[in-house]
């Protein structure tokens, strides 16, 4: 028998080939997720990264606080996402911890920085250039989604294939749509939008028997959406600063801008004490639920973000502009509603449901009153302060139901006296 570490035929010198065993292994071949991982910096690197693009797009709506602002803000926004997430289960079901990770990680990077520089103007005179930039981004993608696939074992290569091809056709299509006006470019990423959501959520729901764990969503992928969120969320402070930075800073300014700072923190304490960094039932439906929920979830605290920078440069007036309140009140009822919507698939919502079922309704309720907040825009500061009260609403029934249903532990027996 011929020694491993002989030299191939060829002359492949036996050190290359150690290298290439240490550093440049073959992708994880699809259905050996790993179960136990930890989310490493390259990651996390990559992900701050993606939010670069995300304050691009927010910077962008702060600027341009129209329907049609937050229409482009919304298609692009969900382009971003979607790569994100392309990328992000591209390493979760097949990376390692080498070279190989680290150099696929660099690549999209070096086309992401471009990419990002385009947002501002991806509705107008830079839309061309930014979706030919994302094509290419998606087709780096479709490649390494193709070299994976090519050492999946048979019951797999439908799912790596469809992977492959809904990659494959977002790359053809963002291309294609640098040819179209402006307003039709826009309006053809919405809808690319839509139809790549729906074909991964048909892709996920198709899983049958033999392919069940094509997908499991570990702690190492919770961790993930969950700093997202949490990077994300930092676009609030962001914007109050920009718009403290913009005007005069007096008592009232200071007050809006602080009073904005706790409602960003009101995101914060519901995603977290209701949804995140919780497992989600082990279910096709269940994971699919609270994967996608978490794409309008985080629009919404960067649109939040964005609409505070307008919130405190009119700390002043009368009533808060009616474009800034829609956003910042719609962003926040979306949070809302969408954090119930991640919640729903946990799978803590079924053996919490004295919890969950009221607080459910109370987030529902808290919603709408944001809804009826952003139609009588008040002032800035009493906007904030009803926003702060409308989050804290969900927060003080949980901890009502905790304290209600807390058990103290049993008093033990006093020791004898001397």
């Amino acid at each position: 028998m011929a020694d491993e570490d002989a030299p191939a035929a060829t002359g492949e010198p036996t050190l290359w080939r150690r290298i290439r065993r240490q550093l440049w292994q073959p992708p994880r071949p699809h259905g050996e997720q790993p179960r136990e991982r930890a989310v490493g910096p390259l990651e996390l690197f990559y992900d701050l990264v993606v939010v670069v693009l995300v304050a691009q797009a927010a910077h962008h709506l702060a600027g341009k606080l129209t329907w049609r602002g937050l229409g482009e803000y919304t298609a692009v926004f969900g382009l971003v996402w979607i790569a994100w997430v392309n990328g992000s289960l591209h390493h979760e079901l097949h990376g390692r911890d080498d070279a190989r990770a680290r150099s696929t990680f660099l690549l999209q990077i070096l086309v992401l920085v471009p990419l990002g520089a385009f947002i501002p103007e991806a509705g107008g005179e830079r839309g061309a250039a930014f979706a030919v930039t994302a094509g290419i981004l998606f087709a780096v993608l479709a490649v390494l989604w193709l070299l994976a696939s090519r050492g999946d074992r048979p019951e797999y290569r439908g799912t790596s294939r469809l992977f492959v091809a809904g990659t494959v056709s977002c790359a053809a299509i963002l291309a294609a749509s640098a040819l179209l006006p402006a307003d039709q470019r826009v309006w053809s990423w919405g809808l690319l939008d839509i139809a790549y959501l729906i074909g991964l959520a048909a892709t996920i729901l198709a899983a049958t028997p033999d392919t069940a764990n094509m997908l499991t969503v570990t702690d190492a992928l919770i961790e993930r959406f969950g700093l997202l969120i949490i990077i994300v969320l930092g676009e609030t402070v962001t914007g109050v600063v920009s718009g403290l930075a913009a005007e005069p800073v007096s008592v009232l300014t200071l007050a809006v801008a602080l009073t904005a700072v706790v409602v960003g923190f009101g995101a914060w304490w519901t995603y977290f004490d209701f949804a995140g960094h919780r497992e989600p039932r082990e279910t096709p439906a269940a994971t699919t639920q609270w994967m996608l929920a978490h794409l309008p979830l985080t629009a919404a605290v960067a649109a939040m973000g964005a609409a505070m920078v307008s919130l405190v440069e009119h700390a002043h007036a009368a009533r808060t502009p009616a474009a800034t309140s829609w956003v910042l009140c719609g962003g926040a009822a979306l949070v809302l509603l969408t954090t119930m919507l991640v919640a729903a698939g946990l799978k803590t919502w079924r053996t919490t449901r004295d919890l969950y079922r009221p607080l459910l309704l109370t987030c529902t309720a808290s919603a709408a009153a944001c809804l009826a907040l952003a139609a009588t825009h008040p002032a800035p500061l009493v906007l904030t302060l009803a926003l702060t009260a409308l989050f804290a609403i969900p927060w003080c029934l949980a901890v009502t139901h905790r304290l209600r249903h807390h058990q103290p532990p049993p008093e033990q027996p006093a020791g004898p006296t001397l």
